[in-house]
């Protein structure tokens, strides 16, 4: 969040203000797929740099496309990378996501973060892009920082456990479930045991005041993720565009183009 977005409301805002949220999720390096975001007119964007390139250059670029939209850019970061959390938030991202939270001390880890103190322990710089440059006070900056949003992940059998300690956590906002490194953790044990075990941490947030996260595939998802609850729908781009492509196609030409080496 920079300074200067400070006349709009931020994510964090919205979301109090009751609104639901659509984003997409993108792996593949492209200001142009942000751009076209924001022209399609969804709220926010995630740019994955867990699975994906962690590229300041790039993502400074995805920013700035994103700020000549009015979109806002959550950012994926890899586990136990609070360094490259304060680069994304320099850069003015509106939140960082944080994979593989397991327990409440991670959960701590992750909110000190991505706060300055008392509640972090972000290091503070005005001159970054968050802070125009230096053009703003500490005061302004540090009132734009209060609407970083915090996004726990929870990915594993043991944070499913734990859930209720990790979304307790102050400074914690929303929490999305990892289908599929929870299926893996589980040792793969089907859809409908991981679907129940996603939906009990659902109800652990909602209990505790957080905001829940769902990734989708697409369209008809989305709407199962909106009658379920869902407070942010993010569509995975990656999963949209690559059934787009074999759609076009034709029959059979998909499968045959995926066996060829």
């Amino acid at each position: 969040m920079t300074a200067d977005d400070a006349g709009r409301r931020s994510l964090k805002r919205r979301l109090a203000d009751g609104e639901r949220l659509y984003g997409a999720l993108l792996r593949l390096p492209s200001e142009t797929l942000v751009e076209m975001a924001g022209v399609a007119g969804l709220d926010y964007v995630v740019i994955d740099c867990e699975h994906g390139p962690a590229d300041m250059t790039a993502l400074q670029h995805h920013l700035t496309a994103a700020a000549a939209r009015g979109l806002d850019v959550l950012v994926r970061i890899g586990t136990g990378e609070p360094s490259l959390a304060l680069r994304c938030l320099d850069l003015g991202a509106a939140g960082i996501i944080h994979p593989h939270v397991d327990s409440a001390d991670e959960a701590r880890e992750a909110v000190a973060a991505d706060h300055y103190p008392p509640l972090g322990r972000r290091g503070f710089a005005t001159y970054s892009r968050a802070g125009r440059f230096g053009t703003v006070t500490a005061k302004e900056h540090l009132a734009a920082a209060e609407d970083t949003l915090v996004v726990v992940m929870v990915e594993t059998e043991k944070a499913c456990a734990s859930a209720g300690e990790i979304l307790a956590t102050e400074g914690v906002d929303a929490v999305l479930v990892g289908p599929a490194d929870l299926a893996a953790d589980c040792g793969f044990p089907g859809g409908e045991a991981v679907a129940a075990m996603t939906a009990e941490v659902h109800r652990t947030a909602v209990a505790a005041g957080r905001r829940v996260m769902t990734i989708v595939p697409g369209t008809e998802a989305a709407r199962a993720a909106e009658r379920a609850g869902a407070d942010l729908v993010l569509f995975n781009m990656t999963h949209v565009l690559m059934d787009t492509f074999r759609a076009l196609t034709g029959p059979g030409r998909a499968e045959e183009a995926a066996g060829r080496p």
